[in-house]
């Protein structure tokens, strides 16, 4: 069994479709025993994510390698009563039982809270859906795209102006943050336990974490806010919090919150010093940002986007660069920082989950399951001999 951590937290996957998966994927990177049930054949639909029109292409499932490393695997026919069975016996010995099937699909497959909590009064049941538990959108299907971004109001105000075409989501973008939700109910249901022995039932949705994101802004407009336009990027009101273009077509953004220390040493690094004084006011610089952007536009496309940073950084300047796809793959901050780590089998890199704990080492990833790969060894672990799995197996309950 693996250290770490949650070393013998027992977890059960039973869901799809990136957040609610993602959440136990954290759990195994600490050392919890996670399994990863899928149906038999054709398995988990997410493994047919990456050949999807329009995805990325290479011959490996990148995204069943980043969302079920670490874990085992059992193909398991829930719509049979001998498959249900075997569920509940897993359940009997599992701390956790996550997932995000639709509300009428536990209904039929007798997976909801109130079909296992008697099972294991301790079981932490934790739910993920598009658009929460009660009201009339609950059993509404989504994705991160539909219930986290558009329905927030992201993807209304990323656009670049009021004109421009709303922007779309990266895939998974709101899934892996409202994974790390859902992996914070399940811990504060587990710190529940541990203090009084009761298990019980959390919950997260697409909807909510969109809109927590999107909060500051949301917030604004609960409370009355009006919005102005919002501006092109040539005539935002802040030149000091803007985006520019460097000589070689790159970008980078400038995010100045402290301008009154950073605004003299900002022009003098940028060989603008003789202009310092006549911007020096907040004031002057809203005023006149369009004809100062137009300034900065010049000056920033005389130099490369590495000797702009080398400048920036020197001058302790406060800005990112718009990295590239391609850039990340050799970031050397992002290995430093344990965000991007090797496969404990050198196939690769992959995404590590985002925070570490002092003095606990996060288990290396390990390749994801095949579909079913460790049916047989879960099943002997949960009482079953050789002869009840090949009956199993003959009635297409286990794969």
């Amino acid at each position: 069994m693996a250290e770490g951590l949650f070393a013998g937290l027992r977890v059960i996957d039973c869901a799809s479709f990136i957040a609610a998966p993602a959440a136990a994927t954290i759990f195994s990177d600490f050392g919890a025993d996670v399994i990863k049930i899928e149906p038999p054949g054709e398995g988990d639909l997410y493994r047919t994510l990456h050949v999807r029109p329009g995805s990325p292409k290479t011959s490996r499932d990148y995204a069943w390698i980043l969302d079920n490393r670490n874990k085992r695997g059992l193909a398991l026919d829930l719509k049979s009563e001998r498959g249900h069975e075997v569920l509940c016996r897993l359940v009997e010995k599992a701390d956790v039982f996550i997932t995000n099937m639709p509300f009428p699909v536990r209904r039929k497959l007798k997976t909801g809270y109130n079909d296992l909590k008697d099972v294991n009064p301790r079981l932490i049941y934790a739910s993920f859906t598009a658009y929460g538990e009660a009201g009339p959108e609950a059993e509404k299907t989504g994705f991160d795209s539909t219930a986290y971004w558009a329905r927030s109001g992201l993807m209304d105000m990323v656009r670049p102006d009021a004109e421009a075409t709303p922007a779309r989501s990266s895939p998974g973008m709101g899934d892996h943050p409202s994974a790390v939700a859902l992996f914070s109910a399940i811990m504060t249901a587990l710190w529940r336990r541990e203090r009084t022995g009761r298990g019980g039932q959390v919950s997260s949705s697409l909807v909510a974490n969109g809109l927590w994101s999107n909060s500051y802004l949301v917030q604004a407009r609960l409370i009355g806010a009006e919005f102005p336009p919002r501006p092109k990027r040539t005539h935002v009101l802040n030149p000091l919090s803007n985006s520019y273009r460097c000589k070689d077509g790159r970008w980078f953004i400038l995010s100045m919150v402290n301008e009154a220390r950073q605004y003299a040493p900002f022009m003098a690094a940028i060989g603008l010093s003789h202009l310092t004084e006549k911007y020096a006011a907040q004031a002057d610089r809203q005023k006149n940002s369009p004809e100062l952007i137009e300034i900065y536009d010049k000056v920033f496309s005389e130099k490369t986007l590495e000797e702009w940073r080398k400048i920036l950084d020197s001058a302790g300047i406060t800005f990112g660069i718009v990295n590239t796809l391609d850039d990340l793959v050799d970031d050397e901050q992002a290995r430093h920082a344990g965000a991007i780590v090797p496969f404990a089998d050198g196939s690769g890199l992959t995404i590590s989950s985002p925070f570490n704990v002092d003095g606990e080492t996060k288990r290396q990833p390990a390749t994801a399951p095949s579909i079913g790969q460790h049916s047989d060894e879960i099943l002997r672990e949960h009482g079953y001999d050789d002869a009840d799995i090949r009956k199993l197996r003959d009635t297409k309950a286990v794969g």
